[in-house]
């Protein structure tokens, strides 16, 4: 099985299992980290691309002088505006995942607290 953030990718489920108290079950152990590394690393791909368009317009720097009169700066144009478009979605598109992975990671702890709540009233003698 799979597991995400994990060294190696891999981890055999017995393996996030742990002792459930004397009865022997075993309960799967998870936590909210995973997400949020996950999260810090769209984040990180956010910043990465953003300095993308000033690069390739720095790349283009002069070009125009050296080819005037050639139909292939037209073409290079094009083809650079489309890398534009495509790096500034990417952008986004990291942008907007890193807010869904922070918020599994928020939902995810806070039905952890509302299920160990429960399992508390059940302890401590409490109704359903």
């Amino acid at each position: 099985m799979a597991v995400v953030g994990q060294p190696g990718g891999r981890q055999r489920l017995s393996d996030l299992a742990g002792e459930a108290g004397g009865d022997g079950r075993d309960v799967l152990k998870h936590s909210s980290g995973v997400w949020t590394r996950a999260a810090g690393g769209a984040e990180g791909m956010v910043t990465h691309l953003g300095p993308v368009k000033s690069e390739l317009e720095a790349a283009h720097e002069g070009l125009r002088a050296g080819t005037v009169g050639l139909t292939a700066l037209a073409e290079l144009e094009s083809v650079r505006n489309s890398w534009e478009r495509r790096f500034e979605a990417a952008r986004r598109e990291c942008a907007a995942l890193a807010g869904k992975l922070r918020a599994a990671a928020r939902a995810q702890g806070e039905t952890d607290e509302t299920v160990k709540a429960s399992f508390a009233q059940v302890a401590a003698g409490g109704e359903r």
